[in-house]
């Protein structure tokens, strides 16, 4: 049967032969550029417990044409450290290794090898004409044993879910130097932080974007025009294109664990946050000021209201000098007019306004506001604020145990926040 995506959109080099799709349910995908330890990551996989469909993983070692002598030879190396590691005993899932060395100067990174390993899946699963579930993890990553396991409990018991976002915790000791770990425990408080914000002030679209911890139906990613080729923030913007489909999950019932190392391999992100963390010698790091969050509490908590509310400009009048120097008057009218015109519903209304105002245009008024209204201020300042609007008292406690009651508070925020 003719499939659309695979011959406009996908990647449209083929690296597994036909003969050796299998019949997966659940495929993992894996970017893996100049790796020092991919084995730890797949030996996490390969001791989760077997969910009851079968399960394949696609591991894409890569580096552009221009990288060095040195970084092709280290993924040679790793390559065929994975084939002696798949010979050496019988493995539970089936393992496909793709070294491609070669890739384009121009959209050489992890938003392609991604799009070339979730590409690849989208082949197995349509010779099976089978929707199957795209799983999305790191060469550095480990996970709880039970991830496969509840991805497919989730998708199997949520059928309209086109994705998900998975929870995760960074390691805060372990083997790298101490800096590190106070490095990630600043970066991940940021992390939560932000998204956590974005729910307390109302916006349906606030889910973690983490490469590493996300899944997807292969439909949806299809229906979505797949994976970017973006150097770094692909996840962002892949997920922030599927999460308006509707019926977009957390998943809390396992974990993934990102590595919190320094890295240089995307120009931004975690790896290089660490390293700049590392280089400037820094002793807190710096987020947004909570007053963002709530002048965006304001205009979200006004869009039920301008479902075929006639005098937009006095709405508009009503916000916070930030939004309305962040939308202007002519913008807001046409936009609400507009969602109004085609609108027969409040749900119908919604969906057109969060399509306008999605995860891009939040992000980026969130930077227009700390750069023209509200500059930083320190992470934790924000976690206090945040705890506050659940009447708890974070001043109290020390980073990292800020950090530990966010985490527990993400794992229910639906009861929690917002």
């Amino acid at each position: 049967m003719r499939n659309i995506y695979l011959e406009r959109y996908a990647y449209q080099q083929t690296y597994i032969s036909e003969a050796d799709y299998g019949e997966p349910d659940l495929i993992v995908v894996l970017p893996c550029h100049n790796e020092p330890d991919l084995l730890t990551s797949l030996n996490a996989i390969e001791a989760c417990e077997a969910p009851g469909g079968k399960v394949s993983i696609i591991v894409v070692i890569n580096a552009s044409v221009v990288s060095s002598v040195e970084i092709k030879k280290h993924n040679e190396e790793t390559f065929n450290a994975c084939q002696n590691w798949l010979s050496r005993s019988t493995k539970k899932y089936q393992y496909h290794f793709v070294l491609e060395n070669e890739l384009p100067k121009k959209h050489a990174g992890v938003g392609l090898a991604r799009k070339i390993g979730m590409d690849e899946a989208v082949r197995m699963f349509e010779e099976q004409e089978k929707d199957g579930i795209i799983l999305c993890f790191d060469a550095d990553s480990t996970c709880e044993n039970n991830l496969l396991v509840e991805i497919e409990k989730l998708f199997l018991e949520n059928p309209k879910t086109p994705g998900c976002s998975i929870h995760f915790e960074h390691p805060l000791k372990g083997d790298f130097e101490p800096e590190i770990y106070d490095g990630i425990l600043h970066y991940e408080l940021h992390l939560r932080y932000y998204v956590d914000g974005l729910k307390y002030a109302g916006f349906p679209y606030a889910f973690q974007t983490i490469g590493s911890s996300m899944a997807v139906r292969s439909s949806a990613y299809q229906k979505q025009g797949g994976m970017n080729r973006r150097k770094a923030g692909e996840d962002f913007y892949f997920l922030h294109k599927i999460i308006p489909l509707g019926n977009f999950k957390e998943l809390n019932t396992t974990k993934i664990i990102p590595s919190p190392r320094r890295s240089d391999r995307v120009p931004f992100g975690t790896g290089r946050a660490i390293g700049v963390w590392l280089d400037e010698g820094k002793s807190e790091l710096l987020s947004y000021d909570p007053q963002i969050f709530e002048d965006l509490k304001v205009f979200f908590s006004s869009v039920d209201g301008l479902y075929q509310w006639a005098d937009v400009e006095k709405k508009w009048q009503d916000y916070p000098e930030s939004i309305r120097q962040f939308i202007s008057l002519e913008e807001f009218k046409t936009q609400i007019q507009e969602f109004n015109s085609q609108a027969n519903s409040l749900a119908t209304f919604q969906k057109r306004f969060y399509q306008w105002f999605d995860g891009f245009k939040a992000l980026k008024f969130v930077h227009f506001a700390r750069d023209a209204f509200y500059p930083n201020v320190p992470v934790s300042d924000g976690v206090d604020w945040l705890f506050g609007t659940l009447d708890k008292d974070a001043r109290v406690w020390n980073l990292k145990k800020k950090l530990e009651e966010l985490r527990i508070a993400d794992l229910d925020y639906k009861q929690t926040i917002g």
